[in-house]
């Protein structure tokens, strides 16, 4: 909360005193010494990737490296060369019963084969967090974080965990509790084709938050994919939880929430908002609470209008002879809801005339007596047609099709279809025929 402005002149950088500025979070009207908020210590836990005969980039790794290890007197052969023993492993007992924890070290060269090299590895009784001094027992550790996924996605690889500190040793010592956990895991022992070869993962992403809980993530490249041509199952991103310093926020000022928008539609779903203003400083730090909602809203189902199909075509007249009618019709797709446009007439009707009706008994006779005369005629002539060119041979009329509506007008069909169909270019007309005429034409 101090003014964060530059003094001119420029002063020498000198130990902050507990009389410096009134906004100071250390300040003291009476002085004295600044009590300790923090303690920051900063430990190097390994170099990853050494290799033997590697000088060493500056002083500092050179006087590490000649450091003489705090140790009990080591009888190791002088033939014997070994790398440094690794930090010591977590308890095997995670509660205060007695356990087993370990260290190991690697055999480089042996210069005497008939002088025996002690072991590799050294184990030390120990029980869990919090049950010893030697452990670090006034060190408060958070539960492990699952298993990380395993860093191959085929074979042999390795998985880690991780816990945090919760709260450091009163007396300012340092917490030997291990935070991490490496172990070894196999994924699809047996590699087949349809595996795909990664690369490392990389180093982990900087928090996603600068105070409290957020997320990290790491990535890997695909080197190899599938010989099969199959997709690559291996994950190239991962992601964790991660902890920072616990966010001191100042609490934000807000106006009250005003009053709900409209609905963003005039019928049926949609949505609806309300805002409400920051009223503190921006200077006093990020405001984190919500300053616009949104919810859903529901009005009247929107009307839905009449839809029909085309019309269809017009039937027969329904008489042989004098005026008549014909009827066509059309189906309802979708019937109108909510108030939507009503359906439109489904069945048109229009009149037709076919040629006129021959009145009285004498005339009627004499008409069928004709029409007889002409169709054996005509088939006279159509015998005797057939004997010189092949004829166009039609089966009989197949039974009216059951009409496409039980009401308001539907439409019947009928087919005769081709018997025996001429090659002659003389009958190229010979063609399947189709009828059509209303049926159900009696209001719904």
């Amino acid at each position: 909360q101090s003014p964060n402005k530059p003094t001119v002149p420029q002063e020498k950088i000198r130990p902050l005193t507990s009389l410096d500025h009134p906004q100071s979070p250390f300040y003291d009207p009476e002085g004295g010494s600044i009590k300790l908020v923090a303690r920051v210590v900063i430990e190097r836990i390994a170099r990853k990737g050494e290799q033997c005969n590697i000088v060493p980039d500056n002083i500092d790794d050179i006087v590490a490296d000649l450091a003489p290890e705090e140790k009990e007197e080591d009888d190791t052969p002088e033939t014997c060369i070994y790398s440094n023993w690794s930090p010591w492993s977590a308890c095997s007992s995670s509660t205060c019963e007695k356990g087993k924890r370990m260290r190991q070290r690697m055999l480089k060269a042996q210069l005497d084969l008939s002088v025996p090299c002690p072991d590799t590895q050294d184990f030390q009784p120990c029980m869990g967090p919090g049950c010893s001094d030697e452990d670090g027992s006034t060190c408060m550790m958070s539960d492990w974080i699952t298993w990380s996924p395993c860093s191959v996605s085929c074979g042999m690889g390795t998985r880690s965990r991780e816990r945090y500190v919760k709260q450091f040793p009163e007396d300012g010592s340092m917490c030997k509790v291990p935070t991490e956990e490496t172990e070894k895991c196999i994924v699809n022992e047996e590699c087949s084709p349809s595996s795909c070869l990664v690369t490392e993962w990389g180093e982990w992403d900087e928090c996603s938050a600068s105070c409290g809980t957020g997320m990290k993530r790491r990535h890997r490249m695909i080197k190899m994919t599938p010989a099969d041509g199959s997709m690559c199952k291996a994950e190239t991103t991962e992601a964790e939880k991660c902890m920072m310093p616990e966010c001191h926020t100042i609490p934000c000022l807000l106006s009250p929430w005003s009053e709900w928008s409209d609905c963003s539609v005039t019928c049926g779903k949609g949505m609806r908002t309300r805002q409400r203003m920051l009223k503190s400083a921006a200077e006093l730090g990020d405001c984190n609470e919500e300053l616009e909602q949104a919810e859903k809203c529901m009005l009247p189902e929107c009307p839905i209008d009449c839809e029909l199909t085309e019309w269809s075509q017009w039937s027969e007249c329904n008489t042989s002879c004098g005026k008549g009618h014909m009827i066509r019709t059309r189906m309802i797709k979708i019937e109108p809801q909510f108030g939507g446009t009503a359906c439109p007439e489904t069945v048109q009707r229009t009149k037709c005339r076919v040629r006129k009706c021959l009145r009285g008994p004498g005339m009627e006779k004499r008409r069928w007596k004709e029409a007889r005369e002409k169709r054996r005629s005509e088939q006279a002539k159509k015998n005797i047609d057939s004997e010189q060119y092949p004829v166009c041979r039609l089966k009989p009329w197949t039974a009216w099709t059951e009409c496409s509506t039980l009401c308001g007008g539907g439409i019947q069909e009928r087919y005769m279809m081709v018997k025996k169909r001429s090659k002659s270019t003389q009958f190229t007309s010979c063609k399947d025929k189709k009828e059509l005429r209303a049926c159900n034409v009696h209001p719904c």
